[in-house]
């Protein structure tokens, strides 16, 4: 490589540098005109650069369209600290589910707006078998994002839902409903709201002063799953509760025996 050309790759490099850090240091978002002005590079060179920031989730648009700092940095702080701790505690009750189910097991956190998924123990079947950790799922398609929505983790969304599918809920009223069912019952359900014969379950993971600060969920095939959709409920509450018990220290009460999955 020639001189010139890794000197212009270095300059290239330093000015994506420079927009991304811009963002992140920015008390809020950026309009486009505003990171040119800042950055004072020509406007074709900005698009260009944002462009590719965009694809490697490094910015991201909010809904006006302006500049924010991308999910890229959303899913490392989900990993590290203070997170770091809660997955090596789940670990454990993830891989037993993992085997007792044969499905996928997600364990995700409230990021802002967003559901991050900061662990998964992959499904024994081929069919089902994916790695959601750095797939964007929106919240009100996924049962871990209900399960937030549900228990005030995540704050519920004000602008218009997406529909994924026809099964999806686009509307406010419907997921506050959602909510209250899910609440009462005591997991969340998606039922091929992300996608055509997909379901997934999950329960809310509690914390040190009994706010709920994880959730904890499966997904798998329609056609396995949904004829087991309160076994399995039940069964993820059973562990969400041990795994409770851990982040919160001990309590008096003593945990019920484990609910019996059937195969």
């Amino acid at each position: 490589m020639s001189g010139a050309s890794t000197g212009s790759g270095t300059q290239a490099v330093d000015r994506a540098a420079q927009l991304v850090s811009t963002v992140v240091h920015a008390d809020e978002p950026l309009t486009f005109a505003e990171l040119q002005d800042a950055s004072g590079l020509a406007k074709s060179t900005t698009s260009r650069m944002l462009a590719a920031l965009e694809r490697t989730g490094l910015v991201e648009r909010d809904a006006d369209g302006s500049f924010v700092a991308g999910s890229l940095f959303w899913l490392y702080a989900a990993r590290h600290d203070p997170w770091e701790e809660l997955v090596r505690l789940a670990r454990p009750a993830m891989e037993q589910i993992g085997d007792e189910t044969g499905e996928t097991v997600h364990l995700s956190v409230a990021r802002g707006e967003k559901v991050v998924q900061v662990a998964q123990v992959d499904s024994r079947y081929l069919l089902g078998t994916r790695d959601w950790t750095e797939v964007e799922v929106p919240p009100h398609c996924s049962a871990l994002g209900k399960v937030l929505y549900a228990w005030g983790a995540l704050a519920m969304p004000t602008g218009p839902l997406e529909a994924s599918t026809d099964a999806t809920i686009t509307s406010y009223e419907g997921l506050r409903r959602d909510g209250v069912l899910t609440r009462k019952r005591g997991w969340a359900l998606t039922d091929g709201e992300l996608e055509i014969g997909l379901t997934g379950v999950a329960v809310p993971v509690e914390g040190v002063r009994g706010d709920v600060v994880a959730a904890l969920g499966l997904s798998g095939p329609t056609a396995r799953l949904e004829d087991r959709l309160d076994e399995l409920g039940k069964h993820l509450a059973y562990h969400a509760a041990q795994l409770s018990t851990l982040l919160r220290g001990p309590t008096k009460s003593q945990m019920a025996d484990s609910p019996r999955l059937t195969h």
